[in-house]
């Protein structure tokens, strides 16, 4: 059975049918709450961003209108409620001394990922992660992990396509120089031999 649209659900909700947004939270709270941890790094501040983002998506369910996927406008609200709260909390968490990386290094790594089995291999880009800056990190999981495109991800973030290439590409080159800095130097030893 094919999933049904979102906006079948948004409809029943705007025509007196509240119980119908229990389906979306069902489809969207882990990608919420995943998303919040990312940025604020404490699972209880991120399960009540998660509560706060589900509210004020069930509070302006009639402004969503459909320009852009549903998904999206769930994610620049989840992302706008973790900017509040860390503001409000006026913490960030540290920047890491990052190297300058060459796109051909970035590739190398990415290589060097491709050995390793899927399970092993998300796990260390997932450690890696928590060494990223929030917004770093969020732009990361929504590119890598949640596979958004470029263009969803500007809409998400605020920010023009070319800004968000840019600075995808800078913390790829980031995340990069973390990656290298853990993984185990034989397999980059090993890989780095291979290629000469």
């Amino acid at each position: 059975m094919a999933k049904i649209e979102d906006q079948h659900y948004i409809n029943l909700i705007l025509n007196g049918n509240p119980n119908a947004f229990t389906t979306l939270v069902d489809r969207y709270k882990d990608m919420v709450y995943t998303l919040a941890l990312k940025m604020v790094t404490n699972k209880e501040e991120a399960e009540e961003i998660a509560q706060d983002t589900f509210i004020k998506v069930f509070r302006s369910l009639e402004k969503f209108k459909g320009e852009s996927k549903f998904s999206t406008w769930v994610y620049k609200i989840t992302y706008n409620t973790c900017l509040d709260s860390l503001k409000k909390s006026k913490r960030e968490k540290k920047t890491s001394y990052i190297e300058d990386f060459s796109e051909h290094q970035v590739k190398e790594l990415e290589s060097v990922l491709d050995t390793i089995d899927e399970k092993e291999r998300n796990q260390v880009i997932q450690d890696c992660l928590e060494e990223l800056p929030n917004d770093e990190a969020f732009l990361l999981t929504l590119y890598y992990f949640d596979d958004q495109s470029v263009d969803e991800i500007s809409k998400v973030m605020n920010n023009s396509v070319s800004n968000i290439k840019v600075k995808l590409f800078r913390t790829r080159k980031k995340l990069a120089s973390i990656l290298k800095e853990r993984l185990e130097p034989e397999i980059v030893e090993y890989y780095e031999s291979e290629r000469r």
